[in-house]
């Protein structure tokens, strides 16, 4: 059975848009594309080598799917480009005729109901790579098992979020965890199961308590 995992550049508070430049993607007016660029060390460029050096398939929205196609065919000498090139790209899109970057597949009309046969094969994990209306689509159905999270140390305000309001509930276990020179958390977690819940309140409530519950239906 393959995996579907992720491995996203995040704010503070959760904003994924444009990593890595002003004209990856300006859409709603962001202004801050490329602000990852400064926080880049040696550390956050071995996780990221380690990640790719995986087995993997790329798994793909289509705007990323555009952004990517217009850029790693045509770097030289670059070993992160000869990866993408060579693997299988899963394209959510309504487009699939214009699929011109080598060993590109749509994913079809039904992307849930492919990506969850696609699980079930045998065949390399499936690897999201930015596709922030892929990822909301993935988190409603449960269909991330893995995620990995590059959170930089600053708050952009506004943007394309990697948790939006359509997330289904769900518990993650982490993995690893590590920091950069430059602030950036970098984390791990694997799916574990359901969120449980308890409670610190008194087996007695008192009557103040009693009452500020009433008030709160």
């Amino acid at each position: 059975m393959r995996k579907i995992t992720t491995a996203t550049f995040v704010s503070l508070d959760g904003v994924m848009q444009a990593p890595g430049g002003p004209q990856e993607d300006p859409v709603g007016g962001f202004e801050f594309g490329g602000w990852t660029f400064h926080y880049w060390d040696d550390v956050g460029g071995a996780f990221i080598g380690e990640t790719f050096a995986k087995p993997f398939a790329l798994l793909l929205g289509r705007k990323t799917y555009d952004i990517f196609a217009a850029h790693w065919p045509y770097q030289k000498d670059d070993p992160i480009a000869d990866r993408f090139n060579a693997v299988t790209k899963y394209v959510a899109t309504h487009r699939p005729d214009t699929l011109s970057w080598q060993n590109s597949q749509s994913l079809g009309d039904d992307v849930v109901a492919t990506l969850r046969q696609l699980k079930q094969e045998d065949g390399p994990d499936l690897l999201i790579q930015g596709s922030s209306e892929l990822i909301q689509t993935l988190l409603a159905n449960d269909l991330i098992d893995e995620i990995s999270l590059l959170t930089f140390p600053l708050v952009l305000g506004k943007g394309k979020r990697l948790f939006g309001s359509g997330a289904m509930p769900a518990a993650f276990k982490l993995n690893r965890s590590q920091a950069s020179t430059t602030g950036v958390i970098i984390a791990s977690y694997e799916r574990a199961g359901e969120i449980k819940t308890g409670s610190f309140a008194q087996q007695q409530p008192s009557e103040a308590e009693i009452e500020r519950r009433r008030t709160w239906k």
